[in-house]
């Protein structure tokens, strides 16, 4: 049974590891350039440097359908630069998730698929697609909505250690992105980590920095260009994290109201 997730990012990441584990098969697809922040979480670094390991499982870079379906067949993700879901004309999934977290719905249609599933905020089930996960961090986080939307968009980032906005490394301008630090450098608050166009990007907190850009990624002004994690030693940066954990579990449990008794008949 074939799952396509749009997105690939960090949370995206989750979803498809969570599937992965349950013997679907999972393919993703991304930007020509990912801009996902915790590279080292997610399986859209394959598009850059050609395959990634998260947990155990292994994604692949893929350029068309017989990468796809080679990968696939290896019991590996496949990942593959394909942002308008152009595959959906060559592949037919069972199952459509929108991982984008843009937000808002980018174009995905409850008809792209017997079940689409949409991930966070912008999405209405039943309207444009079945099902709609929480993302919203607290008690429903992960939760399985059948009708209607999740929570709004605060705008604010989830609360760690005390910190919500001030653990973004966000861009000050327009320009061209480089790190100065690598994920899992440990800094101090006003340290330069980054630079956009020869523009220094402080932490505003001690840390550890969790996510950051590839160099060369163009930005804009306000961009997500990193994060850190203010529990500095103790934060995990080459695993999953509780959030993507929850989210994927709630895609696998949507899935399973549409296909679990129909599982075993394969």
């Amino acid at each position: 049974m074939i799952v396509v997730i749009r997105g690939a990012g960090d949370i995206a990441t989750g979803i498809a590891w969570r599937l992965w584990q349950s013997h679907f098969d999972v393919i993703m697809t991304d930007l020509e350039r990912p801009t996902a922040i915790r590279r080292t979480v997610a399986f859209s670094t394959a598009i850059d440097e050609g395959e990634m390991v998260v947990e155990g499982v292994k994604a692949v870079k893929c350029s068309n359908v017989n990468d796809i379906m080679a990968a696939l067949k290896d019991r590996n993700v496949a990942v593959i630069a394909d942002p308008d879901l152009n595959i959906l004309n060559d592949i037919k999934c069972h199952v459509l998730v929108d991982a984008v977290l843009a937000k808002r719905n980018l174009g995905t249609k409850i008809t792209d698929a017997p079940v689409v599933i949409g991930v966070g905020p912008g999405f209405t089930a039943g309207k444009d697609c079945h099902f709609v996960i929480e993302t919203k961090r607290g008690h429903n986080l992960g939760v399985v909505i059948d009708k209607g939307e999740p929570a709004k968009n605060s705008g604010v980032p989830g609360n760690i250690g005390g910190y919500t906005k001030e653990r973004i490394i966000r861009s000050n301008c327009k320009g061209v992105f480089k790190p100065l630090r690598k994920i899992g450098d440990i800094v101090k608050k006003d340290d330069v980590v980054a630079e956009v166009s020869g523009n220094p990007l402080k932490a505003e907190i001690d840390g550890m920095i969790r996510g950051m850009l590839f160099e060369g990624i163009e930005v804009t002004e306000g961009f997500k260009c990193g994060d850190i994690d203010p529990r500095g030693e103790s934060a995990q940066f080459t695993t999953i994290s509780d959030k993507a954990r929850a989210v994927g579990g709630g895609v696998l449990e949507a899935v399973m109201r549409k296909y679990g008794g129909l599982l075993n008949e394969r």
